[in-house]
């Protein structure tokens, strides 16, 4: 057995083992036949909605990662980038702080002759927007909604305070990687010649020189995007609102439970506090702290422990366990179907 195969296989056993952790410790003390019973009321208006804002959540990104690729001067078909965007989805929700979709983004963007620099850079600055949302939201919320973070626990507070941090680390080295290509160029060629010193990587192939161009070719890249300010600027827009199609979904799920206290933008800006929280952590999909930061916040609001745990099965199924099948079904498609056949033209740079 290759040791990909092994590797998959423990990631799967692993995930596998964190959800049965996360189920037991969700329904041990749960009224399973009234939470069946709440699930089974639920009008499919509202189930059909949840679904359709999952589907325009990926395809938002998808959207971002056309835009960025043809102000670079690469022509790529949408439906592409829709493959590129469900790939990228599914490995983040199997792999500990989506780590692992990227990686194979590149992978299916470089079999449709998108050179490897120009698919990092693109992606590392959508990530980049996709975090600086969560910042923002975050930072807000401490500035001006000190009276909403008031009223949840001090664990909420706590994992809330962790991940602002991680993410304005993230966003700060990430920032610095796209848009200071020297010094981006000076800490991967070090860190190469470390490897070799190390003996972890062999000079063979001419993979120093390789590395060189590729990094003549990252910083090409770099420099256009940042003298295409409005690209950016149109393409962070785009993300904040992709962002809060997956947010409303709690909204959606608590008006299918007959409730109508709370507005709108109170159950999305608590929603996204989870997703504040979890973002970077080390756990697939936050799962398990999701669950937990879920129920501390929304008993209250959805009155009791027994409600809270079917909506959160609804918000939760959908914005992460539907996602993984609907993205792992697409991705299996693509894996099938992109062959980088030479005749393609798809990721080719306009003459």
């Amino acid at each position: 057995m290759s040791s990909k195969a092994r590797k998959n296989i423990l990631n799967a056993l692993f995930l596998i083992g964190l959800l049965s952790l996360t189920c037991w410790a969700i329904f041990k003390d749960q009224d399973i036949e009234a939470i069946l019973k709440l699930l089974v009321d639920i009008s499919p208006f509202f189930l059909i909605t949840c679904f359709i804002l999952v589907i325009v959540y990926v395809c938002s990104e998808s959207v971002i990662i056309k835009y960025l690729l043809h102000t670079v001067h690469i022509k790529v078909p949408l439906f592409n980038c829709i493959r590129y965007s469900f790939v990228g989805f599914f490995y983040s929700c199997i792999t500990p702080s989506a780590t692992g979709g990227q990686p194979m983004q590149i992978y299916y963007m470089k079999k449709q002759k998108i050179d490897i620099p120009t698919a990092t850079i693109i992606l590392m600055l959508v990530t980049i927007e996709y975090k600086f949302v969560l910042v923002f939201v975050g930072m807000a919320l401490v500035i001006f909604g000190q009276g909403l973070l008031h009223t949840l626990t001090g664990e909420v507070q706590f994992y809330l305070y962790l991940g602002i941090g991680l993410n304005v680390f993230c966003v700060s080295f990430m920032s610095l990687l796209v848009f200071m290509p020297h010094t981006a160029k000076f800490l991967i060629t070090k860190g190469f010649s470390l490897l070799k010193k190390l003996h972890l990587m062999k000079e063979k192939n001419n993979r120093a020189e390789r590395l060189e161009n590729s990094m003549e070719v990252y910083k090409g890249a770099s420099v256009y995007l940042k003298n295409n300010k409005m690209a950016i600027f149109n393409t962070t827009l785009i993300s904040f609102v992709q962002r809060f199609f997956l947010f409303f979904i709690t909204y959606v799920v608590y008006r299918s439970f007959g409730l109508n206290t709370e507005n709108a933008v109170t159950i999305t800006l608590l929603q996204s506090i989870i997703s504040i929280s979890v973002d970077m952590l080390p756990l697939p999909g936050g799962m398990g702290i999701s669950e937990r930061l879920y129920l501390l916040i929304f008993s209250p609001i959805f009155g009791g422990i027994t409600a809270a745990t079917a909506s959160m099965l609804v918000s939760r199924g959908f914005s992460y366990y539907v996602l993984i099948i609907i993205s792992g079904i697409v991705s299996f498609i693509t894996h099938l179907t992109v062959t980088g056949d030479a005749n393609q033209r798809k990721g080719e740079k306009k003459k």
